[in-house]
């Protein structure tokens, strides 16, 4: 025999049917959507390890190509590794260690071209930079003034900033510009941790220009008097 408790029960259940019924494609459909993703985000994970794991390994094999000297063998890898592993840290750090072997064997075009790889490629500004630190003095070695200063206007990591001015320098020396030379030398001197031995060959490079950096302090005290 029917009880008040069973008539509320299956108004309940009836409701539950309606609601369901209105509901229950779109409530499928949303833990569908939530379960794909997030068994997607751990295939992406786990492809990032395993891809980090493979790349890791081909730069163990060109960091020992790197330490024998062998500029073809290093150059082979790097190739691989941007080749199968681009988006990895490995393929980045790669790249600006094939170029340095390259460049001490004398392999200049096939430093120059993984330079600019890492140049257009890096994730992180610091890597681009470098990359363009590098470049412009390559460039520089083989007179091509207006490509260094090209590279050194794409070096825009802060960290780098005096470098960056201090190479500007020795391009426009280069191109016998010694007033816009004298200028980008004492950025690079002020912008230069002075706990660094480096900045005394900026200061040496000041000097020779009769302009040493306490010359340019004071000229900036005048200036503002």
């Amino acid at each position: 025999m029917a009880t008040p408790l069973d008539l509320q029960e299956q108004e309940q259940l009836d409701a539950l049917k309606a609601f369901w019924k209105q509901y229950g494609n779109l409530i499928t459909w949303a833990l569908v959507a939530a379960l794909a993703a997030y068994a997607g985000l751990n295939t992406w994970k786990w492809w990032q390890r395993d891809q980090a794991t493979k790349a890791a390994a081909l730069f163990d094999q060109l960091d020992r190509a790197a330490q024998a000297g062998d500029a073809q063998r290093a150059g082979q890898v790097f190739n691989d590794l941007k080749e199968r592993y681009p988006r990895t840290a490995y393929a980045e750090q790669g790249a600006a260690l094939a170029a340095r072997v390259q460049f001490e064997r004398g392999q200049l075009e096939a430093a120059t071209a993984n330079l600019e790889w890492l140049a257009d490629h890096a994730g992180e500004e610091e890597y681009k930079t470098v990359a363009r630190l590098r470049l412009a003095a390559l460039l520089l070695q083989a007179k091509d003034h207006a490509g260094a200063l090209k590279q050194l206007d794409g070096a825009t990591a802060p960290s780098f900033a005096a470098l960056v001015a201090d190479r500007r320098g020795d391009v426009l020396m280069a191109q016998g510009k010694p007033d816009e030379a004298r200028a980008a030398y004492q950025a690079a001197w002020k912008a230069m941790d002075e706990k660094l031995e480096y900045r005394r060959l900026i200061e040496a490079k000041l000097t020779a220009l009769a302009a040493p950096p306490q010359s340019a302090g004071a000229a900036d005290v005048g200036a503002s008097k």
